[in-house]
């Protein structure tokens, strides 16, 4: 869907005559906003809290994890605790796989939901800078742009205010 959308965007600056010089092009670092925003930043400081007793529940996981494969590597190891030790080790594995999809799942739908709002008002400020500065084509997706149209910087300054 992109790419149709990035050729239909090629193609209609390509249909514009060649004397058009009033033209004027524009480009929004959309994944750029994503991480330098102010409000993209505060949005990451949130969910790193949000989340941090799970990260630190798999943490403990993971330790005990190592402390069972450190005592299932030991040749000395009584039979009967072993096959104890490699029971729980599997119920552990089994257990950290789905715990960790889960919050995978969960970051990532808290982040959509975050995010939301800075894409709505980074579209409407995109749209205001288009109007007031007279843009004929501002794109969002593209292989290589030259940064002289890269208005990513200021749209970030605005979001910022």
């Amino acid at each position: 869907m992109k790419a149709l959308k990035w050729w239909l965007a090629v193609l209609s600056v390509a249909a514009l005559p060649v004397h058009a010089a009033d033209f004027k092009l524009g480009y929004i670092n959309v994944e750029r906003i994503y991480r330098e925003a102010g409000a993209s930043i505060a949005i990451y400081k949130r969910l790193d809290k949000e989340f941090a007793d799970r990260r630190e529940d798999m943490k403990k996981m993971e330790a005990r994890a190592k402390e069972l494969e450190t005592l299932l590597g030991k040749n000395s190891l009584p039979q009967e605790d072993r096959k104890r030790y490699e029971r729980e080790y599997a119920s552990l594995d089994r257990d950290y796989r789905a715990k960790s999809r889960e919050i995978a799942e969960d970051y990532n739908q808290r982040r959509n939901e975050e995010f939301a709002g800075v894409t709505e008002r980074a579209n409407r400020l995109v749209k205001e800078i288009a109007a007031r500065e007279q843009y004929d084509l501002i794109l969002q997706d593209a292989v290589y742009i030259n940064p002289k149209f890269d208005l990513t910087p200021q749209v970030l300054k605005e979001l910022d205010k």
